[in-house]
């Protein structure tokens, strides 16, 4: 076993230091990429039951307490050390898998590596709880990585592991009341403490000020990176510790640079400061933006919950099209989870919105892939919430389009299909000073009839459906 006091570092352009690591440039195959599929999937998918599992089931007030101590047992006697042997992913199939990803059009793959739970995905040297040794008793990380690479993708991972400490506390209860009263939890074994930790009393809510805690951190995802050297590596929080949080940001770029001659990674995390959230790429959990963003941005969500639950109704396929445009549109990128079921399979609803998305973007990729933003995001009366948590539908209107560029094209989407078979786009008639030179309907073979009039550019649509939903122009323009 590695020992975890190890700080040493990749040396190359970046130091570990906020100034050093604010001129980080993010890498043109984020840019071009635009869309991800992520993988958030570990032995909490076991109970199907949603998020937070591992810290729920310690906690009486909430419902999922009640759902294990009726189902599995109470977390005195089956706790969710218990719950990791369920998980034995015997479906699970990597390259079917990615195909319908690719197919989908992801041009990207994030793997969870480890979540809040504290169980590694990883062939862990630092951690005896990981799918190696427990559960599945494969690499679950390094199968997704192989699938990817085999067919293009740029491979990334998740870390929750930050809050890990802080978040476990609930584990080391008891009951206050009924036929369990003060019979501690499993979590205050010791012969379990790898696992559960040893936070007791631990004040914080998210990232713990214990330094043996960030040099555990440190250890475990240092070595995660030189494992599998991924091209981005996500953080569920802000950068995590200060300078320990650096230096492995430092780690990953630096590495990154070793092998390609200069830094390709992307760092993600959700700190809100552009001071701080300049040494990566912003993350914004299940939410967009209104405006474009100066820099690269990236929205992460799911068609249901983080984990797979039977409760929820998932997101359409249309509403994940419609999120994809806005977004980059406004300069970011979307990463989307398919929740998988413990055994490593997809629901059918998971299959269908892959199938959607797989027809949208075989029409509409061009308008998508490589481009940047244009002059403007979009126009129309309709926009969608602004900050993280706000990803309701919109009722999106026909008047509303949004735009991306490349070159001397500007991709004009339709927000709503109309049903009149016309789109009216304002910011490209003559009054804005720009000659449209030519009009294509994306994914269609045919011509479509236009006409640049004063203040709007006309395309009438064929009568025929090109894709589900969405309609994409490309129109060519000069400046």
């Amino acid at each position: 076993m590695q020992d975890p006091r190890d700080t040493t570092i990749q040396t190359g352009p970046f130091d570990p230091t906020w100034e050093s690591l604010r001129t980080y440039e993010t890498p043109d195959w984020f840019r071009d990429a635009k869309f991800g599929i992520w993988a958030h999937w570990g032995p909490q998918c076991v109970a199907m039951c949603g998020d937070w599992y591992a810290r729920r089931m310690y906690q009486p007030s909430d419902w999922l307490y009640h759902h294990h101590w009726r189902v599995y047992g109470h977390p005195s006697k089956f706790g969710y050390k218990d719950m990791i042997p369920l998980w034995q992913a015997e479906r699970f199939d990597p390259e079917a898998l990615m195909d319908e990803y690719v197919a989908a059009g992801a041009r990207y793959f994030v793997a969870q590596a480890v979540h809040h739970d504290n169980f590694d995905n990883w062939n862990s040297t630092h951690h005896r709880w990981n799918a190696v040794n427990m559960g599945p008793k494969r690499n679950i990380t390094r199968l997704w990585q192989d699938a990817a690479a085999r067919r293009g993708l740029r491979f990334g991972v998740s870390e929750h592991l930050g809050a890990a400490f802080s978040w476990n506390k609930h584990n080391k209860g008891a009951d206050a009341e009924g036929p369990y009263a003060g019979v501690p939890y499993d979590g205050n074994d010791p012969a379990f403490e790898d696992l559960y930790l040893p936070n007791q009393g631990d004040p914080n809510d998210w990232y713990t000020d214990n330094p043996w805690w960030h040099a555990r951190w440190f250890a475990r995802m240092k070595d995660l990176i030189d494992q599998h050297q991924p091209d981005l590596f996500y953080s569920d929080g802000g950068v995590p510790f200060g300078e320990v949080g650096l230096r492995l940001i430092a780690h990953l770029y630096n590495s990154s640079a070793a092998r390609h001659g200069a830094n390709e990674a992307v760092y993600n995390q959700k700190d809100t400061n552009p001071e701080v959230y300049r040494v990566g790429v912003l993350d914004i959990e299940r939410g967009q933006r209104q405006q474009i963003a100066p820099e690269p941005w990236q929205t992460d969500t799911c068609v249901g919950g983080w984990y797979n639950d039977s409760r929820l109704i998932y997101k359409t396929g249309d509403h994940v099209i419609e999120m994809l445009i806005d977004i980059v549109s406004k300069n970011g990128n979307l990463l989307l989870n398919f929740t998988q079921k413990p055994d490593g399979t997809l629901d059918d609803e998971c299959h269908w919105i892959l199938k959607t998305l797989a027809r949208w973007i075989a029409a509409n990729g061009e308008g998508i892939y490589g481009t940047r933003p244009w002059m403007v995001a979009g126009e129309g009366p309709s926009m969608p919430s602004h900050g993280a948590f706000k990803e309701d539908k919109v009722g999106w209107s026909v008047e509303d389009f949004r735009f991306t560029a490349k070159g001397d094209t500007v991709y004009a989407f339709q927000m709503k299909y109309p049903e009149g078979g016309a789109a009216a786009i304002r910011s490209l008639g003559k009054s804005s000073g720009r000659a449209v030179r030519s009009v294509r309907m994306l994914g269609y073979g045919g011509d479509v009839a236009w006409e640049q009039a004063e203040q709007a550019l006309i395309i009438r649509l064929p009568a025929e459906r090109v894709a589900p939903s969405a309609p994409g122009f490309a129109v060519e323009v000069t400046k």
